[in-house]
Order: C-alpha cells, then structure tokens, then sequence
C-alpha cells in the first residue's frame, strides 16, 4: 500500500494485489510510486525533468517484466514488451503533438 499526503493532509492509499507478481517487481512499483509522488510535488526544474524521465524509465521496465512479454508461449519469439513500448511511445508521441491531454476527473 502507498500514502501520499497533500498538504491538506488528505491522503490517497493505493492497495495492489501482489500475489502474482515478482519481488522485482514489487519493489519497482514501490518505487514508481515514490518517483511519481516525487515528480508532482518537486519545486526544481532539475528534479522535475530527470525525475519524469527515471519515472518513464521505470515504467519501461515494469512493463518488460510483466508476465504477458516473458511467459506467454511463444514470448521468446516475439519481442512483444518491445512492441508494446513502441506503441506506447506512438500513443504518447501523438497526445505530445496535439496537446492533449488526459483528465480523469469527473
């Protein structure tokens, strides 16, 4: 589980289910989580740019982890963690261009 706390001390707790995942892998989310939380609150141009870019890093690797890209028959043929990067960063690439962006809010 993470807490993050604003400065209202609210607090969002995020709980994932880790029964199927590696301690490598574990251990990464933690720490994607605690760049992702270091990234939105940084007051330093140095820490905000190279902190999104470890964070995408990171990202990067969790999904060459995942269980699809190495255990699925047939994976060692098929780079599909490679892929599924490209396509990400193809997605990515057009959002950056057009400017758009994501809400989720309601």
């Amino acid at each position: 589980m993470s807490l993050f706390r604003t400065k209202k001390e609210q607090s969002i707790s995020l709980e994932i289910d880790v029964t199927d995942l590696t301690e490598s892998q574990i251990r990464l989310i933690r720490s994607i989580n605690t760049m992702l939380n270091h990234v939105v609150t940084t007051d330093s141009e140095d820490e905000f740019f190279e902190g999104s870019a470890e964070f995408m890093r990171m990202c990067a690797s969790l999904i060459k982890q995942a269980r699809f890209a190495t255990e699925l028959k047939g994976a060692n043929d098929i780079p599909y963690a490679d892929q599924a990067l490209e396509y990400s960063m193809d997605v990515l690439h057009e959002h950056i261009l057009r400017s758009k962006v994501v809400h989720f809010d309601n």
